[in-house]
């Protein structure tokens, strides 16, 4: 019951749900998200941390960059996840920031 607390507190925002779908569709850096998001990128490392915190997420380091992926053992909430996840699709937001996403160029968007 813990688990399933920390992890709806952690979805408990727009910005995190938004994250949410995008790592659904590949990994990201703190870069990529900031630029679909129109967020600042400290802003959406803290997003990232309580993700992390709440086990939906992962990183892994490539070169210069963290890129970040959603973690495919959250059984918990397995059936949950996959429901607002199919939700989120359909909120006009989450279009736009997968289209986004097609356009997205880490090098041009990462300052390294």
């Amino acid at each position: 019951m813990k688990n399933l607390e920390k992890i709806i507190k952690a979805l408990a925002d727009k910005n995190r749900l938004r994250i949410l779908k995008l790592l659904e569709a590949r990994k990201l850096c703190v870069c990529e998200l900031s630029f679909i998001l129109g967020i600042t990128q400290p802003s959406v490392s803290k997003h990232l941390k309580k993700m992390n915190e709440a086990g939906l997420i992962s990183s892994e380091q490539d070169r210069f960059w963290t890129n970040y992926y959603l973690k495919s053992d959250v059984r918990e909430l397995k059936s949950f996840l996959n429901c607002l996840k199919k939700q989120l699709s359909k909120e006009d937001v989450i279009k736009q920031d997968l289209n986004k996403l097609k356009r997205v160029n880490k090098s041009r968007v990462c300052c390294r």
